[in-house]
């Protein structure tokens, strides 16, 4: 009886999502399909819009009540910004002209870019809240804004990107448009991992703070152009103080991602834009201050996600030079990574003529949900869902673009 007893209190330990974890029907996810906004809601799908025009993520509130989306409109680079209510299944429009809308960590208010204009709404009414904003985050606790402002072009040639801390209280209307920040951090002209690999720092995007909040990540880029060659992948301190330049990425290959509750930040390295070749893009793991590489010879990897603070998921293809008959591109397998041991397993093996692409791991029902598509740009992938360990799959949405599950 000891024994019995003792084995299960290992297995609860070494296991504990086994008995808690959510059936897969209590997911909640928000997909685009065909241009179009769905939600997967206890084991349903509803379809939220019918122009076929919104082809960014979708965005879930804190408390997973509301889901903002961009439709864009026939006028060129203009989109609204929407909300869709699942408590009172009705849909809202926020404002006439919003891009990369943010939802407050502490309430169901919503940031938003207009034309480099940063605007809150609070659902009723919106409010200017900065000027020259290029991109912003919320700060951890709900305060306030760390915004960034683009380098300009001037005579003496291109200026570099400044971060500026912006503070905000219950009272919108009391803010000021103009000033009221307090400089944080402006980056050199130049930036780079080495003298031979520099490039004019004119934007900083992607801007997250990790679990704790002590250090940031954030990606600088040239301009557009250059941009899909080089990036660099940055961190600073909470203070502005500690600057690195940790390696050089693009942008349209795995975005940097923090660890679930450690500081710290996987992302995909290497410069060179995909058609130049299915290679030179390894998974690195940063943990402040030491790093790592986990990426075998002769493999590329495409996107990942964590699992646990020490293990992740990655989709990998074998290296090759690019070719324009999408037919021999090579189709990625997904693989589980531990940090600590170093060791690799693949987990997945797709028929003839798939791949298996942007892996994620569901924390809510231990899960793992990847599309299945045939090649990197196809854009009726279907969705598959198993164990962690890639075992039990079976598809389970058909024609998904892009997902987004509600986690929390």
């Amino acid at each position: 009886m000891k024994k019995a007893i003792l084995l299960a209190i290992i297995l609860s330990l070494l296991f504990p999502l086994a008995t808690s974890a959510a059936p897969v029907n209590q997911v909640k996810a928000a997909f685009i399909r065909d241009g179009n906004v769905w939600i997967l809601l206890d084991g349903k799908e509803k379809q939220l819009t019918n122009t076929g025009n919104v082809h960014s993520k979708p965005k879930w509130s804190t408390d997973g009540t509301l889901l903002a989306y961009q439709l864009e409109t026939s006028t060129e680079g203009q989109s609204e910004l929407w909300i869709y209510n699942l408590i009172t299944a009705k849909k809202k429009r926020i404002s006439y002209h919003g891009t990369s809308p943010e939802w407050a960590p502490n309430k169901n208010h919503l940031a938003y870019n207009d034309k480099g204009i940063l605007d809150i709404s609070d659902l009723n009414r919106f409010y200017n809240i900065a000027t020259g904003v290029s991109d912003f985050t919320w700060l951890p606790d709900g305060s306030g804004f760390l915004l960034s402002s683009s380098g300009t072009l001037n005579p003496g040639g291109w200026s570099s990107a400044s971060l500026f801390i912006k503070k905000v209280g219950d009272h919108y209307e009391d803010i000021v448009l103009f000033g009221g920040v307090k400089p944080f951090f402006t980056l050199p002209r130049e930036i780079g991992t080495n003298d031979k690999n520099k490039l004019i720092a004119i934007n900083a995007e992607q801007l997250t703070y990790s679990p704790s909040g002590r250090w940031i990540s954030f990606v600088v880029s040239p301009t557009a152009s250059w941009s899909m060659d080089s990036d660099m992948l940055c961190v600073i301190d909470q203070n502005g103080k500690n600057f690195e330049v940790l390696d050089e990425m693009i942008l349209e290959v795995g975005q940097p991602k923090w660890s679930p509750s450690t500081d710290i930040l996987a992302y995909i390295a290497g410069g060179g834009r995909i058609v130049f070749g299915f290679k030179n893009k390894d998974l690195k793991v940063k943990e402040m201050p030491a790093s790592g590489t986990y990426t075998p010879a002769d493999y590329a990897d495409l996107n990942f996600d964590w699992m646990t603070d020490k293990s992740l998921v990655v989709s990998r293809i074998k290296e090759q030079e690019w070719t324009n008959d999408f037919s021999k591109h090579p189709l990625p397998v997904l693989y589980t990574l531990s940090i600590d041991s170093k060791k690799q397993v693949k987990i997945t093996s797709p028929p003839k003529g798939y791949g298996d692409f942007a892996p994620h791991y569901i924390p809510s029902n231990g899960k793992l949900a990847w599309l299945r598509g045939r090649s990197l740009t196809d854009t009726k992938r279907n969705l598959w869902i198993g164990n962690a360990n890639g075992t039990e799959a079976m598809e389970w949405l058909r024609d998904v673009e892009e997902i987004v599950f509600f986690e929390g």
